[in-house]
């Protein structure tokens, strides 16, 4: 038997808050192959790390039940694999949390799961000391008891056993975005993951459809400027490729958005530094000569990707403690509103002053003058209301409270007929990455069975 001239993946997030009915609907209309979901972000693991910590049974993506109550009925039915990187933290939990899922809807038995492991390289880190890209001079060890979490982004390799295994879920933790969707086209097409040019065109492929509904018009939407219709039901992309790695992005008919041109292009250039060197754990992709023909409403031909060999070290993400931050935030509204708001800002300047925490990271603005270009750039305008807002890294919980409350009381303090004010207290987790040798990692699939 031969397999159908074009593979049909889809994208089911990307990230871990991205709605869930348009993944739904792809799994129930869309006739796909595979679906995807890209739900880590660069801190993502580190916040799962510390959820694990308070609780063994936890670290996977907070959504993981909710989103496979929704598809998993459709993709069993059809045999749509699934692949994501939602187990995050704790993978394995995740793979067990998904086969309670699927007892839950009555596929005893009926369901293989491959969970991957093997990314996290904490242990390694602190063994090898390794040096901080983000902050020069500074090794892992200088984070001390700070320092939660270290992983590596893993290739499509990684994955390649749970899908050659017959996995119709393959749960991981930290795997490099496009990696998520080249590892099915790799098993469907037969790919040698040499063969660098294959390896090119299968990336841009999950590059383009990783941060889901960004390539259906989420990422230009301007009105005026770029419209894009019927945004509240944007739907989530699909690519038919290839075996030679060519695809065609398209969405559901139906669903809202749009695909062309412009939004192929405005994907593909995110997050990118250079074109021609797009360095993946599997890959160094070449989209310098990549094209997009637009083959009618919604359908876009993607092609003309490239590449060369992987690079020789994985990028490793390190989550870390670094303190609080404190926020305070009021509202002055009617005539003199910004007069009020400057002299509410001017109060707690002195404040700051008073309490020897001006020489602090800090951020005071008035939302609605100049909270994003600064007063210079608003004029003398007057609006009708402003918002207040303080926030400050402070390094412990107490010190970021104080703050907050020095907004609090500009309720009874002055100025004049404040309202509305909201205090948040949250603990920064910040992200460091090092280089790793690939022998610093030993990926492992384990097998789970409904």
């Amino acid at each position: 038997m031969t397999n159908p001239p074009t593979f049909r993946i889809g994208s089911g997030a990307g990230y871990s808050g991205d709605r869930i009915d348009p993944a739904q609907d792809l799994a129930e209309r869309g006739q796909l192959d595979a679906l995807v979901f890209e739900c880590l972000a660069e801190r993502t693991i580190a916040l799962a790390q510390l959820r694990r910590s308070a609780d063994p049974q936890l670290g996977y993506d907070p959504l993981l039940r909710e989103r496979m109550a929704a598809v998993l009925p459709a993709c069993h039915a059809r045999g749509t694999t699934i692949v994501s990187n939602m187990g995050a933290a704790n993978p394995l939990a995740g793979g067990h949390a998904v086969l309670a899922v699927a007892r839950e809807l009555g596929l005893h038995g009926r369901l293989t799961v491959g969970v991957v492991e093997g990314d996290d390289v904490l242990d390694w880190m602190l063994a090898n000391n390794a040096p901080l890209l983000e902050l020069p001079g500074q090794t892992v060890r200088d984070l001390g008891a700070r320092l939660i979490s270290a992983n590596a982004y893993l290739g499509a390799d990684a994955l390649l056993p749970a899908l050659q295994a017959g996995a119709g879920v393959v749960i991981a933790g930290r795997v490099a975005d496009p990696a998520l969707f080249l590892a099915p086209l790799m098993h469907h097409f037969g790919w040698d993951g040499a063969d660098w040019e294959k390896m090119g065109r299968g990336t841009l492929v999950g590059h383009l459809l990783e941060c889901s509904a960004q390539v259906s018009g989420g990422y230009i939407a301007d009105p005026g400027f770029f419209d894009v219709p019927d945004l509240a039901h944007v739907g989530y992309p699909f690519a038919d490729v290839s075996a030679d790695g060519s695809a065609v992005i398209g969405k559901l008919d139906g669903t809202g958005g749009r695909i062309d041109r412009l939004t192929c292009t405005a994907q593909l250039l995110y997050e990118i530094e250079d074109p021609a060197a797009y360095l993946q754990a599997d890959v160094v992709a070449d989209f310098s000569q990549v094209r997009f023909e637009e083959l009618g409403p919604d359908r876009v031909l993607a092609n003309g990707a490239g590449g060369r060999a992987r690079p020789d070290t994985l990028k490793a993400t390190l989550g870390y403690r670094d303190g609080f931050i404190g926020e305070g935030q009021i509202s002055y509204a009617g005539p003199g509103a910004r007069a009020r708001g400057e002299l509410a800002l001017a109060v707690l300047r002195e404040r700051l002053r008073r309490l020897g925490w001006d020489g602090r990271e800090h951020r005071m603005e008035l939302i609605g003058v100049g909270a994003m270009h600064g007063v210079a750039l608003a004029g003398d305008a007057e609006p009708y209301e402003v918002r207040v807002r303080l926030a400050l890294r402070a390094e412990t919980r107490a010190m970021a409270e104080r703050v907050a409350q020095e907004v609090e009381a500009l309720y009874l303090s002055g100025p004049a007929a404040g309202g509305g004010v909201t205090q948040s207290v949250r603990e920064v987790v910040a992200a460091a990455s090092a280089l790793i040798p690939r022998t610093a990692v030993s990926p492992r699939m384990t097998l789970l069975e409904a």
